[in-house]
């Protein structure tokens, strides 16, 4: 009687045994036997509970209030939008389509220390529509200087000397004429991004060197500064882009 009795309560858990043989002390599981069933229980390990968890990330809320306790706010907008606007008016004194009708004239020259524009030192003249002529009579010293801007203003152009006259074909606005211009769109937007990486890393160091202050202020502030670059850098992005789109007709 006493063994049949054992026999009843012990088996299902001996059943249940053999269809889970791998319970272990590690995997927490607590089985309850009954005449009928097996509950198993299983507790996560801290660990497993953490993933879970997982902070998925987000975007980053900007405070000037806080950031100004470490970094100069207006002066790291400033510097950013500065360099933005430069590869704005590079774009504009060096990828126009018009180049040899219109920016010509503007086409700033170096001389004895101070800038000037092209229409401040010669006479400029449409010959024809294929044709530009410069006369420099009256001001012939400042032709080698002139000669060195028009080859680096990246205008593709390519000036005949005859005495104290530059003529200049004007180039058609090829295919191959439209791809030079957006390659080069490219480099000075590139230029304009490494000088915003540049200004981010700059404050980002200098906070990181900061031993008055906490550590979560430093970190929180410099994840600030790298949102508040990336804004930006995406501004920087889609002028080039409007710029290239130009450029190739598109």
């Amino acid at each position: 009687m006493g063994t049949r009795l054992f026999g009843r309560l012990i088996g299902p858990v001996l059943i249940n045994m053999r269809i889970l043989p791998n319970l272990t002390r590690e995997s927490k599981k607590i089985v309850y036997a009954g005449s009928n069933c097996t509950t198993i229980r299983n507790y996560a390990k801290s660990k497993d509970r953490g993933k879970d968890r997982k902070d998925k990330g987000g975007k980053v809320e900007i405070n000037p209030t806080m950031m100004s306790e470490l970094v100069p706010v207006d002066k790291l907008k400033g510097r950013c939008q500065n360099a933005i606007e430069k590869m704005k008016e590079d774009f504009a004194k060096n990828l126009s389509l018009r180049s040899t009708t219109g920016a010509i004239d503007t086409l700033p020259i170096k001389y004895d220390g101070k800038d000037y524009e092209l229409q401040e030192l010669a006479q400029i003249v449409r010959k024809n529509p294929k044709t530009i002529v410069i006369n420099f009579s009256s001001f012939p010293q400042v032709i080698p200087d002139v000669l060195k801007a028009i080859h680096s203003s990246g205008l593709n152009l390519n000036p005949q000397q005859d005495g104290t006259t530059l003529y200049i074909p004007v180039p058609k606005v090829t295919k191959e004429h439209r791809e030079a211009l957006a390659k080069n769109a490219k480099a000075l937007y590139i230029n304009c991004r490494d000088a915003i990486k540049d200004i981010q890393n700059d404050y980002i160091k200098k906070n990181k060197k900061q031993t008055s202050v906490s550590e979560d202020l430093v970190f929180s502030v410099n994840k600030q500064i790298i949102a508040l670059c990336e804004e930006y850098l995406n501004e920087a992005k889609k002028v080039y882009e409007t710029k290239h789109n130009e450029l190739l007709n598109k």
